[in-house]
Formats: structure tokens, C-alpha cells, sequence
């Protein structure tokens, strides 16, 4: 068997528009705020940190961005001194992937391991179309074709046209291609699309670090301004500037804890990390091939559960059609029943399976 891995301690930054903050000043009240939710006295017994941020080289940090990063707390002596620290770039899914990389540590004989991740998105001196360019790739990329020319095969197909624009997010036009092929395919409808954001914008109002915090009726989230048809604004993902930190340890580490200590942790019963593909032949790979599907599979053989023993989800939603398609990817209803299981109520924090109440 593997050596168990524990969740010791996590901390976050509320997420808001925080163009007055640094990386390191997010990254301190996250790091922390997971000590002190760990109980940890000696931050020196952590072994090696892995430091995920996405989108730093649009303020000028192409590399060493952890250590830039870090140093400074390091001087303070709120950061371990000498501590390891190893750069993970992963788009939208780099937290995940930092996570990883501290969950494998544990289980190749670490004791303790960090996690952090941290992203500003907010600057008052530049626009916010430039940051959108920078985020799509199309401003820092060698050749921007050669990956968005998939999506753009898809949208043709459907009988759109994905093209660089500087007030749009291509980010936001892919998923709006693959919400109309969606519901080209199996009649998932806008409503369905919009309960789930209206869901989550109500879920958020008792969360004190969410960035908007507001209820939001189905009504109001269908007459927003359309981003990207047929994504409306309340569909689609703010900007926002956070940070975030997850302490992991060994079993031999937690049983050497006080008891209130160890009553706390929460054990990691299965992790997986797969990538997938849309294929260059310009079909959408919506099945067996996607990343979520493949990751899923493998966390729940790991755990020795199916998706029926699940009591909570948190999910991915960049826009909110993601959370439609991510229901079916990891089994909760059948393939093309996600908007029908999201609109019966199912995902509500009340439901059958709640589904991101945060």
C-alpha cells in the first residue's frame, strides 16, 4: 500500500480586485493562515514547497517566480529559510497541480509538504482587454494558431467564428463553443446553463471570501450582458487577485501531533492528475478522452468509491456551462443529462449531491 497522505492545514486570501497588493503579501496571509489552522511551530520541518502561479509574466516575472516570490518572507523569517521550492505552470488547473506535486512528496517518504498558490489579474495602470490578450495567449505565445486552431475548427462546425478580439476572452469563446455543441447534441437549454450560475452567485452569499456575494435569480443571470453567446456575464468567471495554501503530511508526521491536531486532518483517500485532448481533426472530444473523465476514474479506483458515495463536489466553473459538462465527467448523472440533473435541484446545497456551495 502507499504511504497515507493527510491535509494538516489550509489557508486563502479572500478573492477580490486587490491591484494595491503584492504576490508576497497575498501569499503571506495564505501561508499563514495555514500554519496557524495546522498548529505548526516550526515551519523549518517543512520540506519542499511547490509555488503555482499562472499569469505572473504579465507584470514582468518570466522565471525563479516562487523564490522571487518567497524571498522576502524568508528574510522576515515567516518562510522557511533554504526551503525547496518548485514552479508549477498549469493554466486553470496549476493549484491542482502544485497540490500534486506536495501530495507525491508525502508519498516518496516527505513528512511535511506546502502547496501554495497565488494570481493577481488586476492592474490600475494597464486595460483589462491587454490582460485578457496575455490570459488568451495570443500576446505571449510562439504560435497562438497551433493551439486555438482546434476550438476554431469546432466553432466552424457550429457555425461560429473564433477570432482575436481585444474586448473578448477566447477563454470564454471556447466554452462557449463547446456549451452550443452541448446543446446542439443532447437539447441542453439556456435555462439549464443559467440555473447553475444563479445557484452558485446565491451559494456564495454566506461565503465571506467569495468575490461577489449577491443571489442572483435565474431571470437575472438570462437578461445579463451577453460575453460570449450564449455565456452571459453572470455565466462567465470574474478576475480576481487571491492566494491560497495546503499543508500535507505523513502518517508517522500526524501521529507525533496533539490530539486535536490529528482529530483534524483529513486524509486523502485518492488523487489523480491526467491531461486529455480536442482533437486537431476539429471534433470535440466531450467522452471518454477528456482529462476530468480520466482523473476521475483514477481518484475514485484509488479511494475505492463511485460517484454515488460522494457527499460534496467543488468543481472547476470558469463558465458556468463547465459545471453542466464536469457532472457528467465525473458520473454524477448520465452523458448529456447535466443541465436536466442541474436544474432539478439536484446540486443544490440541499440536494442530492451538492455541487460547489462555496
Amino acid at each position: 500500500m502507499s504511504p497515507s497522505v493527510y491535509i494538516l492545514g489550509v489557508g486563502s486570501t479572500p478573492v477580490r480586485k486587490q491591484p494595491e497588493r503584492g504576490f508576497t503579501d497575498l501569499v503571506a496571509e495564505a501561508f499563514t493562515a495555514a500554519v496557524e489552522d495546522a498548529r505548526l511551530d516550526d515551519v523549518d520541518r517543512i520540506e519542499g514547497t511547490w509555488f503555482s502561479n499562472t499569469l505572473m509574466d504579465f507584470w514582468g516575472q518570466r522565471a525563479v517566480r516562487g523564490q522571487a516570490v518567497l524571498t522576502p518572507l524568508m528574510r522576515e523569517g515567516v518562510f522557511p529559510n533554504g526551503n525547496t521550492i518548485i514552479n508549477v505552470e498549469d493554466g486553470c488547473a496549476s493549484g491542482s497541480v502544485a497540490f500534486n506535486g506536495a501530495w507525491s512528496a508525502i508519498r516518496q517518504g516527505a513528512d511535511l509538504a506546502l502547496a501554495l498558490g497565488v494570481e493577481k489579474m488586476h492592474d490600475s495602470t494597464r486595460s483589462g482587454s491587454e490582460f485578457l490578450q496575455w490570459m488568451d495567449g495570443t500576446g505571449n505565445m510562439l504560435d497562438p494558431d497551433l493551439f486555438w486552431g482546434p476550438f476554431r475548427s469546432i466553432a466552424a462546425e457550429n457555425g461560429l467564428d473564433l477570432k482575436q478580439d481585444p474586448n473578448r476572452s477566447l477563454g470564454m469563446d471556447a466554452y462557449s463553443v463547446f456549451a452550443l455543441t452541448h446543446m446542439n447534441t443532447y437539447g441542453t437549454t439556456i435555462e439549464q446553463i443559467a440555473y447553475a450560475a444563479a445557484k452558485n452567485h446565491t451559494n456564495a452569499v454566506g461565503n465571506p471570501r467569495a468575490q461577489y456575494r449577491f443571489p442572483m435569480t435565474i431571470e437575472e443571470v438570462l437578461a445579463d450582458r451577453v460575453v460570449a453567446e450564449p455565456l452571459t456575464r453572470a455565466m462567465c468567471a470574474p478576475r480576481g487577485d487571491a492566494g491560497s495554501a495546503v499543508l500535507v503530511c505523513s502518517q508517522s508526521y500526524l501521529d507525533a501531533q496533539p490530539r486535536e491536531v490529528r482529530e483534524r486532518a483529513v486524509l486523502v483517500r485518492g488523487h489523480s492528475l491526467r491531461g486529455g485532448l480536442v482533437d486537431t481533426d476539429g471534433s470535440t472530444t466531450w467522452e471518454k478522452r477528456r482529462a476530468p473523465v480520466r482523473a476521475a476514474d483514477d481518484a475514485y479506483a484509488m479511494a475505492e468509491v463511485a460517484p454515488t458515495d460522494l457527499d460534496l463536489v467543488e468543481l472547476h466553473d470558469a463558465a458556468s456551462f463547465a459545471e453542466i459538462a464536469l457532472v457528467e465527467d465525473l458520473g454524477l448523472c448520465a452523458r448529456g443529462e447535466g443541465g436536466p440533473f442541474t436544474a432539478s435541484g439536484a446540486t443544490r446545497p440541499d440536494g442530492q449531491i451538492p455541487v460547489n456551495p462555496s
